[in-house]
């Protein structure tokens, strides 16, 4: 978040919340800002993420009538971002202190007067959230991955187990607590986590103390290099844990015994807190773990995937739509794993569900279509490259291979009789060499005002020259010897390249057959790429036994 406590203009605002203040929406605000040219400048921020003076803007929609007076809770935000910053998570967690009767830091004046009054007109529960909501927002708009996004959080609430009345649920990078306060929302859930971050673990705990769960239980520290809950087996195990982090320590972990389905890379720090996740599992207890969609492939982790898959562990890959997650476009994966119930593989399931929402809205519904999903038998993931992404999986076993194979061979079929066409008719012409005798240099051309370039192609600058003429006797084989470096480098420059001379009828006759010849030889090309298409499906078809042979 932009650290603005020093601006000389006081608390500042979003374009969210001036339309919070306002009671519009986003769009509105972004039409007062183009409509009108006494909008208020913005005070801070960036381009894409302005700030405004908070009394410039209150007093501009005073003037236009457009405005409300500020709520409490706006007034106490904007005095918190004032007084912390960039530190926020801090300021909230001195908050919820106060909130839940706790000693901390003593809030600055402002913070503490304005604290007071909404506790003494409202309730504690919808303030702490109504805060966490404002923190989240915050986040999301800054492309900050502090917090799990939203969409994330309803993605993993809606593929996980309901909790049972007592289950224990954990997660172990938990920053400030809202997936695991959010998947384990029942009060009779036992729920464990752990914060690097010392205020977030702080504000998670206080958060879940205002709330009334008395079995929430969060501390600070390093999940994986001072695991604070290693005795604690969960039936329920959810992670949003950090990305792209090579410095996991690896090298102090070489002999942990979590490491049961194999090492990690020192650059795949997310199948480290896999299977930091999956060691706290009891007897089928199951994990939700949102990943990067590169885990899914990456070389560094075929044999723990591999592992994954073949002891039958890993039952579930969804691939969630591209803008689930607030810091990139990119598409997510929510892994679910299960650990077996007995050592003699009797439960061991024989298939991973892949499931492929990267076609959805990211606000859309979260059940997939039929042609979403396939059920992959283990034996087809155990190939070279144990390849986990979803898509790669669903696009062979939902395809249309009789349908796609009679498109593409009428294609074919048209584009060879459109290529007859195309052909020009030709006749014998003089002989060879016998357009050698009256000839004149592309240079001279240049020269007398008849040849112009667009970019590195020659064209005609006078109706006494024609285009398809000239370039069609660039490109012959004479000329193209012409232009080809020592190097073998081929440019179509040509100014020492020789065209024969002739008036503009004949020019003109022998620019159409050029003409003529270069949409053939596209043709071809585009005849060639419809060959390899139709001959790749064919044999896939026929692999699969989705085709067949006539008889």
């Amino acid at each position: 978040m932009t650290d603005n406590a020093a601006s000389p203009v006081g608390p500042l605002v979003t374009g969210s919340e001036i339309a919070r203040l306002a009671g519009v929406t986003r769009a509105a605000v972004s039409n007062w800002r183009r409509r009108y040219d006494d909008f208020p400048a913005p005070a801070a921020g960036a381009a894409n993420s302005p700030l405004y003076a908070l009394a410039e803007v209150q007093d501009w929609l005073d003037r236009q009538r457009k405005g409300q007076e500020v709520s409490p809770e706006v007034e106490l935000w904007q005095s918190m971002r004032a007084a912390y910053g960039e530190q926020m998570v801090a300021g909230l967690a001195a908050v919820a202190a106060v909130l839940a009767g706790e000693s901390g830091p003593a809030l600055p004046d402002d913070v503490a007067t304005r604290l007071r009054e909404l506790v003494q007109a409202g309730d504690p529960v919808e303030l702490v959230n109504g805060l966490t909501e404002r923190f989240m927002d915050s986040a999301r708009r800054a492309g900050s991955d502090q917090v799990t996004a939203e969409r994330v959080v309803r993605a993993v609430r809606h593929f996980a187990p309901e909790p049972a009345d007592g289950a224990t649920v954990l997660d172990p990078a938990c920053g400030t607590g809202v997936l695991l306060l959010s998947v384990a929302s029942g009060t009779g859930t036992r729920c464990h986590g752990q914060e690097t971050d010392a205020d977030s673990a702080r504000f998670a705990q206080l958060r879940a103390d205002v709330l009334g769960r008395s079995g929430v239980r969060v501390v600070a520290g390093d999940s994986l290099r001072a695991d604070a809950w290693a005795d604690l087996k969960a039936d329920l195990v959810v992670c949003d844990p950090p990305t792209g982090v090579t410095d996991w320590g690896r090298e102090d972990l070489l002999l942990d015994s979590r490491w049961e389905l194999g090492v990690p890379s020192k650059a795949e720090g997310e199948l480290a807190w896999l299977q930091h996740a999956y060691a706290h599992t009891g007897t089928g207890g199951q994990v939700l773990m949102v990943m990067p969609a590169s885990a899914a492939y990456r070389r560094a982790g075929r044999r723990i995937r591999s592992e994954l898959v073949r002891r039958g562990i890993l039952r579930q890959v969804v691939a969630l739509p591209p803008g689930t997650a607030t810091s990139h476009a990119l598409p997510v994966h929510l892994w679910c794993l299960r650990r077996p119930e007995s050592t003699t593989g009797a439960d061991t399931n024989h298939s991973v569900r892949m499931v492929d929402l990267t076609g959805n809205s990211p606000e859309g519904s979260l059940e997939p279509r039929h042609d979403q999903v396939a059920d992959v038998p283990l034996i087809e993931l155990l190939d070279d490259t144990v390849d986990l992404t979803p898509g790669s999986h669903l696009r062979s076993r939902h395809r249309d291979y009789p349908g796609e194979y009679a498109a593409l061979r009428e294609e074919l079929e048209e584009q060879i009789r459109r290529l007859a066409a195309l052909l020009p008719e030709l006749v014998a012409g003089g002989g060879p060499r016998s357009l050698d005798a009256a000839t004149t240099s592309v240079a001279e051309l240049a020269r007398a005002g008849l040849v112009a370039y667009e970019g590195q192609e020659p064209v005609s600058a006078s109706d006494q020259l024609d285009t398809d003429y000239l370039r069609g006797f660039l490109r012959s084989s004479g000329n193209a010897r012409r232009s080809t470096s020592a190097s073998g480098t081929y440019r179509l420059d040509g100014k020492g390249s020789r065209v024969p001379r002739m008036g503009i009828d004949d020019q003109r006759r022998y620019g159409s057959a050029f003409r003529a010849l270069t949409a053939f030889e596209e043709g071809m090309r585009k005849a060639d790429e419809l060959s390899r298409r139709l001959a790749e499906t064919a044999r896939d078809g026929l692999a699969t036994g989705a085709l067949a042979p006539h008889e």
